[in-house]
C-alpha cells in the first residue's frame, strides 16, 4: 500500500471539543514523527488571499532582471536565481525568490533581526497582500505549536512567548522553466531539511515536492489548491532531541511540461535568543546536540546555504 502524508482538519483543534483537540494533537505529533509532514485543511487562510498572492508573485517575477536586482537587499527582498544551494550541494538551486519578514516593532528584539522589508514599485497591492498572508500563516503556525506542546509535556502556551517576536520569514518562490544549459545535476531545490521550528507551505502552483520517506524512497507531497503542507525543521528537531525529526525533502525538475512553478513557504522561527537546548521530556538516553541559540543556529545555516557571507 502506497504511503500518503496524513491530512488533518485544523478546526478539530481550533473549534473542536476536548476529545477532538486531543485527537488532533496526537495525529499531528504522529504525522510529524512518521513522515515529517502533514497536510492541513479547514484553516483560516482564505482562498481569495492565496489567489491574489500568487497573481502578484507572477507579476513580480516577470519584472526585468535588472529591475528585480534593484531589490536584492540581503535577507529581505529579492534573491537572484541560482544564489541559494542546499547545505551539502555544490550545485545552485534553480530558483529565485522574494523574502518578507516581520515588520520592525518596538520591543521585538535586536534591530539586526528585523531589517526593513523591501517592496517592489509598481506591483499594486504586493505589500498589503503579503503582510496579511504573513500574519495569517504565522497565526496558523502558532496554533500548531499549541497543539504540539502537550505531546512534549509542555504547557499549551509554552511556545507562545518564544515565537511572538520570532525571526520568521515568508518566502515567495519562483522556479523558472529549466534551461537547456542548467548546470549538470542542478535541480529546482536540492535535498535539504528546513532550518526553523515548522514550515507552512501554501499549495504550490506546480508539482515536484517530494519527501524522503523512512524507507529511503521519495514520496510525492501534494494537496488540493488552498491546502497547506506542514513540515518540521531542524530547530524543532534539536529542541526535541530528534523526537520530532526534520525530514529531508526536495523539489525535482519537471517531468511533463517545462513551465514555471511558484510556491510560498512560511518559515516559523523563534526569537534569536531562544535556546534550542533539549527539552527535559526528550532527553532519553542523552542529548544528541550541544546547546545553541536559535539566532546562532540560523546564522550558521544561512552561511552554509550561501545566503550570508559577511
Amino acid at each position: 500500500m502506497t504511503r500518503r502524508v496524513p491530512e488533518l482538519s485544523l478546526t478539530d483543534f481550533t473549534r473542536g471539543d476536548a476529545r477532538a483537540r486531543e485527537a488532533f494533537s496526537t495525529d499531528l505529533m504522529r504525522g510529524l514523527q512518521d513522515y515529517g509532514f502533514v497536510v492541513l485543511r479547514d484553516h483560516e487562510v482564505r482562498p481569495e488571499l492565496l489567489e491574489r498572492a500568487y497573481g502578484l508573485a507572477e507579476q513580480v517575477f516577470a519584472l526585468p532582471e535588472a529591475e528585480k536586482r534593484r531589490y536584492a537587499k540581503g535577507l529581505r527582498g529579492y534573491t537572484p536565481f541560482g544564489t541559494e544551494h542546499a547545505k551539502d550541494s555544490k550545485s545552485p538551486d534553480l530558483k529565485e525568490f522574494w523574502q518578507i519578514g516581520r515588520e520592525p516593532v518596538e520591543g521585538a528584539g535586536p534591530p539586526e533581526d528585523f531589517p526593513p522589508n523591501v517592496w517592489p514599485e509598481g506591483v499594486e497591492g504586493f505589500r498589503e497582500t503579503f503582510m496579511v498572508l504573513f500574519e495569517a500563516l504565522e497565526g496558523t503556525g502558532r496554533e500548531l505549536l499549541r497543539a504540539l506542546a502537550p505531546r512534549l509535556d509542555l504547557p499549551q502556551d509554552w511556545f507562545e512567548p518564544r515565537v511572538r517576536y520570532g525571526t520568521s520569514i515568508l518566502r515567495v518562490l519562483h522556479y523558472p522553466p529549466v534551461a537547456d544549459d542548467a548546470p549538470p545535476g542542478a535541480v529546482r531545490s536540492a535535498a535539504h531539511e528546513d532550518i526553523n521550528f515548522i514550515t507552512i507551505l501554501v499549495a504550490a502552483r506546480g508539482a515536484g515536492l517530494q519527501l524522503l520517506d523512512r524507507d529511503g524512497t521519495w514520496l510525492p507531497v501534494e494537496t488540493e489548491p488552498g491546502g497547506l503542507i506542514v513540515d518540521s525543521g531542524d530547530m524543532l528537531q534539536r529542541l526535541t532531541n530528534g523526537v520530532i525529526p526534520a525530514t529531508t525533502h526536495r523539489v525535482v525538475n519537471p517531468e511533463g511540461p517545462n513551465v514555471s512553478r511558484y510556491s510560498m513557504p512560511f518559515f516559523l522561527h523563534p526569537a534569536s535568543d531562544v535556546s534550542l537546548k533539549c527539552l527535559p521530556s526528550c532527553v532519553g538516553e542523552g542529548e544528541k546536540w550541544p546547546e545553541i541559540t536559535a539566532g546562532a543556529f540560523l546564522d550558521q545555516r544561512l552561511r552554509e546555504i550561501g545566503l550570508k557571507t559577511a
